[in-house]
């Protein structure tokens, strides 16, 4: 299984910057960046400050995926 995320398109339907976004939940644009493009996971913490801050359930952001399934663009 493989943890996939919809982070950019959640963030930009909000018409937020990684930089602005990063501010409300108190990181560098980087880490967006790097969750974005499944190079870092985040924890817990920020996983539940993400979706506070795009209004949304932590599980509209993340979740496991099978192996099966075709990779994303």
């Amino acid at each position: 299984m493989r943890l996939k995320n919809a982070l950019k398109n959640l963030r930009k339907d909000a018409n937020l910057t990684q930089q602005q976004l990063g501010d409300l939940v108190e990181v560098s644009r980087k880490t967006i960046n790097t969750v974005e493009n499944r190079v870092f996971y985040p924890s817990t913490f920020l996983s539940l400050k993400l979706a506070k801050a795009l209004n949304v359930k932590v599980e509209d952001i993340f979740w496991l995926a099978d192996s099966a399934e075709s990779p994303e663009p």
